[in-house]
């Protein structure tokens, strides 16, 4: 399923390690705090557990929200498109 990770996060380090975890587990990263991609929900767990191991004992707020194709392609982007690592997510 299609989903949406955001988060607001204090400590610069634990920021950037939540970042490259993402990344590294497949999510394109679409605003400097927020990664999007397709995860199966075994992936979804893992995820889960393992940023629940990053944030633990931090200031964090980690948001996982689950999407259709549809409701993403409803979304609306106001101003311009910034593209993120290698060019974003696109559907």
């Amino acid at each position: 399923m299609l989903t949406l990770i955001i988060y607001d996060i204090t400590e610069d380090d634990v920021r950037s390690k939540v970042a490259d975890f993402l990344r590294g587990k497949g999510l394109k990263r679409i605003q400097k705090s927020a990664f999007i991609g397709d995860l199966s929900s075994s992936q979804k767990r893992d995820i889960e557990a393992g940023l629940r191991q990053l944030v633990k004992g931090v200031r964090a707020n980690v948001q996982i929200f689950p999407l259709t194709p549809a409701s993403y392609n409803m979304r609306t982007v106001i101003g311009v498109e910034l593209h993120y690592d290698d060019g974003g997510y696109v559907l």
